[in-house]
C-alpha cells in the first residue's frame, strides 16, 4: 500500500464510506510482515517512494514466489529481483511469470505495461565486459521510473570514443560510470560534466587489479569534483541511486 492509497483509504473513512474496522484491517499487515523465512516491509514505498527489491542469491523459487504474493497483495508491481540464477529463474517462471534478464542475472515480476520514464540517467561504461554491471544498474533505474540512455565501450584507452557523446553526457541529470582495469572512467566523466557521477568498480582486470580493489581504490581517490562510489559489481545500488537523484524534485 503506498502513501496516495493509505490517504485514498483514510478520506474514506471521514466520509463514512469505509468503517473504522475495515480500515484497520486493511492496515493489519504493516508495516512488515512475516512469512517465517522472510519479513517483507509493505512500508517501504512509503518511507522510500520505491517498494522492496528482492535479492534472489541463495533464495528458493518457492521463497520468491512467497515473498512476490506477498507483494502483489499490496499492490506492488514491477518487483525487482536481483542476482537470480538462470535455474532459479527458470523455476520460478513456473510458478509465478517473470521477465528473466541473463546478463545482469535480474528478473522483474508483475511488470507493469506502461511505467512513465522521466529525466536522464547515462550507464556508461569502460568496456564490453562491464555490461552485466551495467545491465542490473540500467534496468533498476528504468523499472524505478527513469529514462536510461546506454554508453557502451567508451574506456580511457580510447578516449575520442567518450568525448564523441559530449553532448549526451553533459545533458544528463545523473552519470553511472562502470568500469574496471584502474577505474579511471569515472574520473574522466567527472571532469566533463555538471551532474552527479555514480562510479562503480567492477571486477574486471588483470591480476594487480584484486577483483575490482584497484578500481574501488582509483574511484574513492577521484580528484574529480561530484563523484561517489558504491560498492564492487554493485549496479543495483548505483541504479537505484541514480533513480532517487533523477527524480529529485519531481512534484506528483
Amino acid at each position: 500500500m503506498n502513501k496516495t492509497e493509505i490517504l485514498m483509504l483514510l478520506r474514506n473513512v471521514q466520509a463514512g464510506s469505509v468503517k473504522p474496522e475495515e480500515a484497520i484491517l486493511k492496515l493489519k499487515l504493516q508495516p512488515f510482515e512475516d512469512l517465517g523465512y522472510a519479513k517483507i516491509d509493505h512500508h517501504r514505498m512509503i518511507r522510500q517512494g520505491a517498494q522492496e527489491v528482492i535479492f534472489g542469491q541463495s533464495k528458493t523459487s518457492e521463497q520468491i514466489a512467497g515473498i512476490i504474493n506477498a507483494l502483489e497483495k499490496n499492490s506492488a508491481t514491477n518487483i525487482l529481483i536481483t542476482r537470480i540464477s538462470a535455474k532459479t529463474a527458470k523455476s520460478l517462471n513456473e510458478i509465478v511469470p517473470i521477465e528473466y534478464y541473463p546478463v545482469p542475472k535480474l528478473a522483474i515480476a508483475l511488470r507493469k505495461i506502461q511505467t512513465p520514464q522521466v529525466g536522464s540517467v547515462v550507464v556508461a561504461s569502460g568496456g564490453t565486459c562491464d555490461l552485466p554491471v551495467c545491465e542490473e544498474a540500467a534496468i533498476t533505474a528504468e523499472t524505478l521510473g527513469s529514462k536510461v540512455t546506454r554508453l557502451y565501450d567508451v574506456g580511457v584507452s580510447g578516449i575520442h570514443r567518450l568525448l564523441a557523446q559530449l553532448d549526451l553526457l553533459m545533458n544528463s541529470r545523473v552519470v553511472i560510470a562502470v568500469a574496471g582495469m584502474e577505474g579511471a572512467l569515472a574520473s574522466v566523466i567527472g571532469g566533463l560534466v555538471d551532474c552527479p557521477v555514480i562510479a562503480v568498480p567492477t571486477s574486471i582486470g588483470y591480476g594487480a587489479s584484486f577483483g575490482g580493489v584497484a578500481a574501488l581504490l582509483s574511484m574513492l581517490n577521484s580528484c574529480a569534483s561530484g563523484v561517489s562510489v558504491v560498492n564492487i559489481d554493485n549496479g543495483f545500488g548505483a541504479g537505484y541511486l541514480a533513480n532517487m537523484i533523477n527524480q529529485m524534485g519531481r512534484t506528483e
